[in-house]
């Protein structure tokens, strides 16, 4: 974690960052035993790249910067710096001509590139470890960083979805996960657990299904953040689907890659991670938010293609395929927040699918729902902050492909159109008049380090995508 501070002074020996239109401007702030350095800066030509000029006792580095039009623009930039100096322990840096809330967007670009999830390590050398700890903002006009508060609450949240679904699904049950998600209560949420006990009272019949084939008991985590305690209700309720290892169950995975099935829990990790936000931010909305955490393994006790299971909603499903497992517990998570908490708007979000992937690769999540200006605004504030949805279809044909011939549906209508049809599947569990929005992010939950605020590793995307449709109500 970095810490930002204002300062002063640029022209100090420190290890140090000029940023700025015009290398003129660069050049104005050197120490004048740094001149010699002219005319090299003014030779730079080429914008947004950052060069580095080693002096011996300390660095300089130099870019000219383009002009940055959005959120995004600033984040990445700030992203690229992390990358250049991530080996020095303290660093200057001069944003010349940056507004405040453009200062802002590039230090949450920092954070969310600093991550690194290195807690197994125990030989490493220490050369292997970033060392930037601290950088100063100098020649800013900020007096404080307070203005940054919101935007480093968003970035701890974010470490904080990383950190749940980077671990192993040997450290991470649905129990552990759940305790863990009960220790935020300490910001302001309300958490409650059900137990295994608690969801048969409740008749979770669809996620006891999925859960029963493992030694590892199921839970759901209720959380509520009450920001505006003048207003009745909950203006959005999310649904996160939360299966912490998920091996196909019967319907068994290939072996190839089942390791990043540890990640089924994404959906889940990064809903509470979005309430963490809300808290650490003080939203002024009211939230409620449900995930279901099961783990899915094959047994003698686990449940079998061919079973009829029947769901808290009354509907019965048959199941036709045991790795078909998330939507089961997303329907009873749906079924729940409607019936309990009334929600004006329900947003759920799950690696889901990989037909999904197939269709849209790493570039956008699948965006489905019934309440089409809930999903045109997600879209427009997922274009505002890099977490890009497309429209995907859930036509009557696809809603067909899911018809049972001995249930009211099966889990399940093939390979054909699979994320449409996973979602028709969720949409017979909305309720009349419900605002609903389904988040299909598989191939999105795992990041292989090419973009720059996304490290190697879990990505933990939706957390912003949420956290600022949820401000911007």
């Amino acid at each position: 974690m970095v810490e930002f501070v204002v300062g002063r002074n640029i022209k100090s020996k420190n290890d140090k960052l000029i940023v700025a239109s015009k290398s003129g401007e660069i050049v104005k702030m050197l120490h004048e035993s740094e001149q010699f350095l002219a005319s090299a800066i003014k030779k730079q030509t080429i914008e947004d790249k950052i060069k580095c000029y080693d002096l011996g006792e300390y660095k300089l580095y130099a870019a000219l910067i383009k002009a940055k039009n959005s959120v995004c623009d600033w984040q990445n930039f700030g992203g690229e710096v992390w990358r250049q100096l991530k080996k020095n322990r303290e660093v200057k840096i001069a944003l010349v001509n940056a507004k405040p809330h453009e200062i802002y967007e590039f230090a949450l670009g920092m954070e969310l590139a600093s991550y690194r999830f290195d807690k197994y390590f125990t030989t490493k050398k220490a050369s292997f470890y970033d060392n930037l700890e601290k950088v100063v903002l100098t020649n800013s006009g900020l007096k404080n960083m307070d203005g940054y508060k919101p935007n480093s609450g968003l970035a701890n949240a974010v470490r904080y979805a990383r950190d749940l679904i980077n671990e192993p699904a040997n450290a991470l049950t649905p129990e552990i996960m759940a305790q863990d998600i009960k220790r935020l209560e300490y910001l302001g949420l309300e958490v409650e657990i059900l137990d295994e006990k608690a969801m048969r009272q409740k008749e979770f019949g669809l996620a006891l299904a999925v859960a029963q084939g493992s030694a590892n008991k199921p839970r759901v985590a209720v959380i509520k953040w009450r920001g505006n305690a003048a207003e009745n209700g909950f203006k959005v309720g999310l649904v996160g689907k939360g299966v912490t290892f998920d091996s196909g169950g019967i319907s068994l995975k290939g072996a190839t890659n089942m390791g990043d099935m540890k990640q089924d829990m994404t959906g889940a990790a990064v809903v509470a991670a979005t309430m963490k936000s809300l808290a650490l931010q003080k939203v002024r909305q009211n939230v409620v938010a449900v995930v279901g955490l099961v783990e899915n393994m094959p047994s003698g006790t686990a449940y079998r293609p061919g079973d009829v299971v029947k769901s808290m909603s009354g509907q019965t499903v048959e199941v036709v395929n045991t790795d078909a497992e998330g939507r089961l517990v997303l329907a009873d998570c749906l079924t729940y927040i409607q019936r309990n908490y009334q929600p004006q708007n329900v947003i759920d979000i799950a690696t889901l699918t990989g037909a999904i992937v197939v269709s849209l690769g790493s570039a956008y999540a699948g965006i489905f729902g019934n309440y089409n200006q809930l999903g045109m605004r997600l879209s427009e504030v997922g274009d505002v902050c890099g977490e890009r949805v497309w429209k995907m279809p859930m036509d009557k044909e696809y809603d067909k492909q899911i018809d049972s011939t001995i249930a009211d549906m099966k889990n399940s209508g093939g390979r054909a159109a699979g994320s449409s049809t996973a979602a028709c599947f969720l949409r017979r569990f909305i309720e009349k008049n419900t605002r609903w929005v389904h988040l299909d992010v598989a191939g999105l939950d795992l990041s292989d380090g090419s973009k720059v605020l996304y490290p190697k590793g879990a990505s933990a995307f939706g957390v912003r995508l949420l956290n600022k449709y949820i401000n911007q109500l």
